[in-house]
């Protein structure tokens, strides 16, 4: 009996309570939305970039030409320079360019200047005339004396630091150039020029890295100084000069070997000077 009444369960009709109810739910209102469509949130998301396209299109289109606009037609983050050749080229390129403006506008001063009269502007003009040679804005040739600087070979480095020499004795320096300038100003130099271009009272000679910048353009090394003035009283302004006396003895040094060639030359051209005449305050140096 025991076993009757187990089978009997066991054959007895199970009603899952809630399983029927929700497999045979019919939906109470319309049809269910289509996956394909994405349903209600499907239609927000398309009417949300219905209109959110046109206005990051419009956005974009904006900043477009803001930044052309800002940019002048130039590079607003332009990349880094690795290339000093490359460098200087931008550079010379950047200053020829702004020559020929300044050449034009010079022009267009003359030409309005020419045309105003009158015993005191004349008595100017005979003034500047009488002081653009002193002023380095006339060309000036002759015979002269021409100085070359180099830093020392690299395969001097280990030995010179082995010596127990600073590395730095090894490169020209910023002071360097300046002491040879200054020098063949004390021996009596008609004109100077660094790299070619004139060197007057307002020059800026400025080292950066291994290229000295000079009138806003860098000029790698060898840095060639040429003085228009009497041969031999140039070559003995450089010698009574301390500083460049300490240049030379580094550079007959065999462990230091920084380059120092001297040549007497019969021609020298020294061109006028072309750059900015901006100095606004100086004071006399005082002993």
């Amino acid at each position: 009996m025991q076993s009757t009444g187990v089978l009997a369960w066991a054959h007895a009709p199970v009603t899952l309570v809630g399983v029927t109810d929700v497999a045979t739910r019919a939906p109470e209102t319309g049809p269910e939305p289509d996956p394909a469509e994405g349903g209600v949130a499907g239609g927000r998301r398309r009417g949300a970039w219905r209109w959110g396209t046109p206005v990051v299109l419009l956005l974009s289109g904006a900043l477009f030409t803001i930044s052309y606009a800002n940019s002048d037609g130039t590079d607003l983050r332009p990349g880094r320079y690795t290339d000093l050749a490359a460098l200087v080229e931008a550079e010379s390129d950047s200053y020829d360019a702004l020559r020929v403006e300044v050449d034009d506008l010079d022009s267009q001063i003359e030409r309005l200047s020419a045309g105003i009269a009158g015993t005191r502007v004349q008595r100017l003009r005979r003034e500047v005339a009488r002081l653009e040679p002193s002023a380095g804005l006339t060309p000036v040739s002759g015979e002269g004396i021409t100085v070359s600087l180099a830093d020392g070979p690299s395969e001097n480095v280990d030995a010179a630091e082995a010596a127990g020499y600073s590395l730095n004795r090894l490169v020209v320096h910023q002071q360097d150039i300046q002491a040879v300038v200054n020098a063949m100003w004390l021996g009596g130099a008609e004109a100077v020029t660094l790299q070619g271009q004139r060197i007057v009272s307002t020059t800026g000679i400025r080292c950066e890295g291994n290229a000295v910048t000079l009138q806003g353009i860098p000029y790698a090394q060898p840095f060639v100084i040429s003085a228009v003035g009497d041969p031999d009283r140039l070559q003995a302004a450089l010698e009574g000069d301390a500083d460049v006396q300490a240049y030379r003895d580094d550079a007959a040094n065999p462990l230091l070997e920084i380059g120092f060639d001297l040549d007497a030359e019969d021609d020298i051209e020294a061109p006028a000077y072309e750059g900015l005449l901006d100095l606004g305050y100086a004071r006399p140096l005082t002993s």
